[in-house]
């Protein structure tokens, strides 16, 4: 992206290019460079190019040249002070001019070496500019924020590990700078002039809530955790509701053309058209980890922040800079169609399970392997809230929900979304992803510790508060059997690789949990019948496991020995109902002189026969509590991934000089 430039001939270029330039003067016999000459630079600043001045930094050796460290202290210290002036009217453009010249310097020398600019800046000069960039950011220049919010980008991504950056201390010494970033995002007016600076703070607060947060006491952690302005934590949520939105949007956009092109275009002109198409998916999904690092910081730090994800947004277009509500018609259709008018009520919960199911679709991509974790995280972090629950669980609160599923040979998609509680959309998610992921090359078992974990907490909720959900048990209950067929078939390469007995008792134990409490949580009694029913209509899957379980049980070094005696007792129950019905069934049939007896016969038999006596499981509605230490390493991967591309991103723009007048 280009630089826009003041425009100047030759010769005026020429001239800034020489202002500039004696800044690497390194004659030591000379006298300091002149106030005026340094404001001279100063003013200049949008004409100094970003490249030419990262290359005399580059080429300038610091620590041997004092003169050249003594005008960059000059000429920084001269833009600290103009800063802390800020409050004079007639300043404001000096202001601005020296927030470019610490743009440029700040960036330069991190670029060459980490701890470059305390070795030129005064310990007490960085701590005076750090004292005064809130009151910047509540300045009411756009300009001067919109500066201030690249020049702390540009500090936090300094270094290439967000934990080894000590200038972020100067930053958490100062308790204004959360208020300020706060107070922007309440500005209204951020979309109306620039959709970028919205971003950017969260951006800034994501990184700084990440500083050192398990070696010490992150302040700004801490005042997220405790802060409770509904309107802030609303506006916060509606910034990242609007990326995933937005997301969505793009997405459906691009399916509805690939449909309508599929018919014409060749195999290989649709490949020349859409290759770009997929590197900028996989660039903007990577992107989008901002934004769910945003709403995973909030969510498992603030509990007050849950309200906001039942926010109802009654938006009748994409949340984008050019829409505008006024010129909106009606007889739209939905945000899958690809037709924005007249789209349904939405939320934060809504836009999640959409944008979830979308990434979890297309699990080919690293950056979506990576996004769908972080999804998972953040979904057992809602699942574990007991008012994150009450809200997924009330009846009132219907959506209507599109979930993105997987073409697959022999199920039919449907073809309208229905409304319904959210509980049951995000069942269905869950459900959708483990069908659709069974890979023995990339069987991704974190994932499923992780969506067979979300099951978990859910129906533990509806235990605890009697909450019957009016939903077709049998998907889920089919979904988990599939996933047993395929570690059952896949042992001998899985095995090698996974703890697959730990994952075989967690989907056990959910049938577990449906036999010794449905009773809480069922809609009906039929429902019962109809688990007992699926259990003996799949009891070959059953019994397999068991054999497979025992074979493993009588190896005396194996790997996982304790959770193999766990799967083989928890098992216990199941084959006792299994072997009961099957004993009922068989002598049904003979009384009857039957080989081929109906579905509702059987559930017939069932219903007449549950009179046996099953073993007590405890600790059922148990669970290990999400614990952010154990992922620490996939949260610094991520946080670098994001200073990465930022570092990217700023080389092109964080000098962009935008019209906010």
């Amino acid at each position: 992206m280009n630089i826009p430039r003041k425009r100047s001939g030759s010769g005026s270029s020429k001239k800034t290019k020489e202002k500039y330039e004696i800044l690497f003067k390194t004659e030591e016999n000379e006298e300091n460079i002149s106030e005026s000459i340094l404001n001279e630079i100063i003013n200049s600043s949008l004409s100094i190019g970003l490249e030419s001045f990262d290359l005399e930094v580059s080429k300038t050796n610091f620590n041997e040249q004092a003169a050249v460290r003594k005008n960059f202290s000059h000429l920084i210290s001269l833009c600290i002070k103009n800063c802390v002036n800020a409050d004079v009217e007639k300043s404001k453009k000096l202001l601005v001019s020296s927030m470019r010249i610490l743009c440029l310097c700040f960036y330069t020398l991190m670029k060459k070496q980490l701890n470059l600019v305390q070795k030129i800046i005064e310990d007490y000069e960085l701590k005076l500019l750090f004292d005064n960039l809130h009151k910047i950011i509540m300045d009411d220049s756009l300009e001067a924020q919109y500066i201030c919010l690249k020049l702390l980008l540009i500090i936090l991504t300094g270094c290439d590990t967000l934990n080894e950056n000590r200038l972020i201390e100067y930053l958490m010494q100062e308790n204004s700078i959360f208020d300020a970033l706060i107070q922007l995002i309440q500005l209204h007016k951020l979309n109306e002039k620039s959709n970028d600076m919205e971003n950017d703070v969260v951006l800034i607060l994501v990184l700084l809530a990440n500083y050192r947060k398990n070696e010490c006491t992150n302040p700004i952690q801490v005042q997220l955790s405790i802060f409770a302005d509904e309107a802030a934590l609303n506006s916060f949520g509606k910034i990242i509701n609007n990326k995933l939105v937005e997301f969505s949007r793009q997405y459906a956009t691009t399916r509805q053309y690939n449909e309508s092109t599929s018919s014409w275009l060749t195999l290989a002109s649709i490949r020349n058209i859409f290759i770009s198409d997929e590197d900028d998916k996989s660039n903007t999904i990577r992107a989008n980890n901002v934004q769910l690092l945003a709403l995973y910081e909030n969510i498992h730090l603030n509990r007050n922040f849950i309200t906001t994800l039942a926010h109802t947004q009654n938006e009748s277009g994409p949340p984008s800079p050019q829409n505008t509500l006024q010129n909106q018609q009606t007889n739209g259709t939905d945000l899958a169609s690809g037709n924005f008018q007249d789209i349904q009520p939405t939320n934060l919960f809504v836009s999640m399970f959409e944008y979830c199911s979308i990434v979890m679709k297309d699990y080919s991509r690293s950056e979506s392997i990576v996004n769908t974790k972080l999804c998972f995280i953040i979904l057992t972090c809602i699942t574990e809230d007991s008012y994150a629950n009450s809200l997924m669980h009330d009846v009132n609160l219907n959506f209507k929900v599109q979930i993105h599923r997987a073409q697959m040979r022999l199920r039919k998609l449907p073809k309208e979304k229905i409304s319904q509680c959210l509980a049951n959309s995000l069942i269905d998610l869950v459900a959708e992803f483990i069908v659709s992921h069974m890979s023995k090359q990339k069987f991704p078992f974190e994932l499923y510790m992780l969506s067979v974990g979300i099951i978990h907490r859910l129906i533990v909720y509806q235990k605890r508060y009697c909450v019957r959900l009016n939903y077709n048990w049998k998907t889920l209950w089919a979904a988990i059997i599939n996933l047993l067929k395929f570690l059952v078939y896949q042992e001998q390469y899985l095995v090698k690789k996974y703890n697959i007995f730990l994952l075989a008792t967690q989907i056990i134990n959910i049938f577990n949990f449906f036999i010794s409490y449905g009773d809480t949580f069922l809609k009906t009694i039929q429902m019962y019948d109809e688990l007992y029913y699926e259990l003996n209509r799949e009891e070959k899957i059953f019994s397999e496991i068991h054999a497979f379980v025992l074979r493993y049980s009588a190896i005396t070094d194996t790997e996982y020995k304790e959770d193999v005696l766990k799967l083989l007792n928890s098992l216990t129950n199941i084959l006792t109902i299994i072997k009961h019905f099957q004993i009922k069934i068989k002598e049904w049939l003979a009384e009857k002189s039957l080989t081929t007896p109906t579905e509702e016969q059987i559930l017939n038999v069932v219903r007449n026969n549950f009179d046996l006596t099953l073993k007590v499981i405890e600790n059922l509605d148990s669970y290990e509590r999400y614990n952010e230490q154990k992922h620490s390493a996939f949260f610094n991967a991520i946080i670098s991934d994001v200073i990465q591309d930022l570092k990217l991103k700023n080389c092109a723009k964080f000098l962009i000089d935008v019209n906010f007048n």
